[in-house]
């Protein structure tokens, strides 16, 4: 029987401010995406974990900077969504501050994922979210998900026109995975790009 990549997950803190994150001596890795992407539950899957990030049926529960220690050696991170959440403006500013505040002075923060929904065709605020992202140079993976919800042809033809979009503006693209919280497909592709960057990672 394979070993499990990931032997401990545990919650260290929430909070607002960049400041208050834990000191940054070792890897970390953002996971951040439309409200209702699925986040929560791909975070629980990659951790093998049932409800380490609190999944709710109400887009934009997320609210604050989340770190998990995952085997005592790096941080996984999940932030507010973006998008749809039934907020304030005052309060959807907050977070896009505390939000890319966080992306831009994070010295330990070495890959963002950014989760796209597989089933449907490019959206402007992923691929502007995407865009920013690159013009601050903040290394970026897309991780496609809920690819169990349709065919896998369906997904390739939705990530076919992701990819023909960044390609506008991206001389590079950025890495891609195909995931499903269900099925657990993108797990250990994921996982192993983390371990990659984690034994490249120096303070």
């Amino acid at each position: 029987m394979i070993k499990d990549p990931i032997k401990s997950a545990e919650f260290v803190i929430s909070n607002t401010v960049v400041s208050k994150c834990p000191e940054p001596n070792l890897p970390e890795y953002a996971f951040i995406g439309r409200s209702n992407v699925g986040k929560s539950s791909l975070i629980n899957m990659l951790c093998g974990r049932k409800s380490l990030a609190k999944i709710s049926g109400t887009p934009g529960k997320t609210q604050l900077i989340n770190h998990f220690l995952i085997n005592d050696a790096w941080y996984l991170v999940d932030l507010p969504g973006y998008g749809f959440a039934k907020i304030s403006k005052s309060q959807r500013e907050k977070w896009q501050s505390m939000i890319k505040s966080y992306l831009s002075e994070r010295s330990n923060l070495v890959y963002t994922f950014v989760l796209v929904d597989s089933r449907l065709e490019p959206q402007k605020l992923d691929i502007d979210f995407i865009g920013w992202l690159g013009k601050n140079g903040v290394p970026l993976a897309i991780i496609l998900t809920k690819s169990d919800k349709q065919s896998l042809n369906k997904t390739k033809s939705n990530l076919a026109r992701i990819i023909k979009e960044l390609k506008k503006t991206w001389e590079e693209l950025p890495p891609v995975f195909i995931s499903s919280a269900e099925t657990k497909e993108g797990r250990d592709e994921i996982l192993a790009f983390i371990s990659h960057w984690n034994d490249q990672f120096t303070t």
